[in-house]
């Protein structure tokens, strides 16, 4: 099989170009500029382009597939030559799903947690040496990229996420899975710059349910409105299962999991780890795993990268890193940690970085998500929102719908870090929360620093 990427150096893409790779297909690509890993990672396996920039001499009649990522534009030179000459055009999820159709599917989607729990179910598959087919949105501890693609592994787990397919294509990503089990965290309105409306929004969990595989598993969290009424309309269609989390305690700030009479002490902590992994088991179960093998294997997950990932630590701080930025996961994520330890003092810093949070309208659903925090600073780049082509926000705005007094709100990088150099940290945790990088912050560097202060 020959396969071409085009726009190959994204983050998704790359994966499951050296997937294609390892599995024995002649891969080629190019993309306009491909930035660090991918890079690195590419030109390990031979697949970095010769050359930046768009190469129409490339597409050719003799290319099996063609696959687009949406970093393209509709106009690129590339895919309008595979256009012309009619060639096979995929959607990153499409050809996902064409290499795992014969195949048994498992997605986990929903507006939050959706990489954690992936990472809970592929984990526990790798430690029981399960052969199975994966994709998820961050590098895992244990595994050298984040797709997998085989021609022997009965079982595909895939993070099953809702933004579009490809500039040309529209389709949310998971509508392309049609799962056999299925698990759904919760739906709370994001990519407001797609779905304009809440409605629109939760059309598209309806969507994904409708096109299971009949009979399948649609394993949903119970106290979600939203899908405790899509489930009731599919009940006939698809066997339902509501979770919630599991009895736990939080010990000496080890969180311990308490389950048919057996203690389970876990590495990870919060309300929607635990939620999260109550449901995995759930979607184990039906791999045919019992909750007692699920939880012991559980018991060495540390959890996946930016998700209340602990960057450093000392004797008396814990510095943490999560991927937080929608309201619900930035107050759940906030509220966790402070309730993990409840004797030391959370500093907790939050960066406004995607299209949503940067929106003036959107912004006032942040409005208390800080609250739990005993300090609370955010910080955002006036240069991203000009970027994003969004009306521009003051502070003033941040400030008031955050709606909390004592709130400090940043637009330079350098000064909220040297505030966070000024702190004493002694008896206290220090939270970030961001899907970007503070603007350049190697937040890893800065995190050693701050513990050897």
């Amino acid at each position: 099989m020959r396969v071409h990427f085009i726009a190959i150096g994204g983050s998704a893409m790359h994966n499951l170009a050296i997937a294609l790779h390892l599995k024995g297909f002649k891969v080629t690509g190019s993309d306009d500029e491909i930035f660090e890993p991918s890079r690195s990672r590419l030109a390990k396996h031979g697949l970095l382009p010769h050359k930046m920039g768009w190469q129409v001499d490339t597409i050719s009649s003799d290319l099996d597939a063609i696959i687009l990522g949406m970093h393209a534009r509709p106009d690129n030179p590339e895919l309008l030559r595979a256009q012309e000459m009619d060639l096979k055009i995929y959607s990153y999820p499409e050809y996902l799903y064409e290499q795992t159709k014969d195949k048994k599917r498992v997605v986990i989607g929903g507006s939050h947690g959706k990489t954690t729990t992936t990472a809970m179910v592929m984990h526990v598959l790798k430690a029981l040496k399960m052969d199975f087919d994966y994709m998820v949105g961050a590098q895992l501890e244990g595994f050298d990229t984040m797709v997998k693609l085989t021609k022997k592994a009965p079982i595909a787990v895939f993070e099953g996420d809702e933004y579009l397919s490809s500039p040309i294509d529209l389709t949310p990503k998971f509508h392309w899975y049609r799962p056999h089990v299925a698990m759904l965290t919760g739906v709370a309105w994001d990519h407001m710059n797609v779905f304009p409306t809440w409605e629109n929004y939760v059309s598209q969990f309806e969507i994904f349910a409708d096109k299971m595989e009949p009979g399948g598993a649609l394993i949903w969290f119970a106290q979600d409105e939203v899908l405790a009424a899509i489930a009731k309309t599919k009940s006939e269609q698809l066997r339902v299962q509501a979770y919630e989390s599991f009895p736990h305690e939080n010990r000496n700030g080890q969180c311990i999991i308490n389950f048919e009479g057996t203690e389970y002490p876990m590495q990870v902590f919060g309300d929607h780890n635990l939620q999260n992994m109550k449901g995995a088991l759930l979607v184990c179960q039906q791999l045919g795993i019992e909750a007692d093998v699920f939880l012991k294997a559980m018991m060495s997950f540390k959890g996946a990268a930016k998700r209340l990932q602990l960057l450093a630590k000392n004797e008396h701080t814990n510095i943490y890193l999560d991927f937080a930025h929608s309201p619900s996961k930035l107050k759940a994520t906030t509220e966790a940690v402070k309730k993990q330890f409840s004797n030391r003092k959370l500093v907790a810093v939050m960066e406004l970085h995607t299209f949503s949070s940067l929106n003036k309208d959107f912004l006032p659903q942040y409005a208390h998500t800080m609250d739990a925090a005993d300090q609370a600073y955010v910080y955002f780049n006036p240069d991203v929102i000009a970027h994003k082509k969004l009306p521009p926000v003051s502070h003033d705005e941040v400030h008031q719908a955050f709606d909390r007094s004592d709130l400090q709100v940043f637009t330079s990088p350098d000064e909220l870090v040297m505030l966070l150099k000024q702190q004493n940290l002694t008896d206290a945790n220090l939270l970030i929360m961001t899907s970007g990088n503070l603007s350049g912050v190697n937040l890893g560097e800065l995190a050693t620093e701050l513990i050897n202060n």
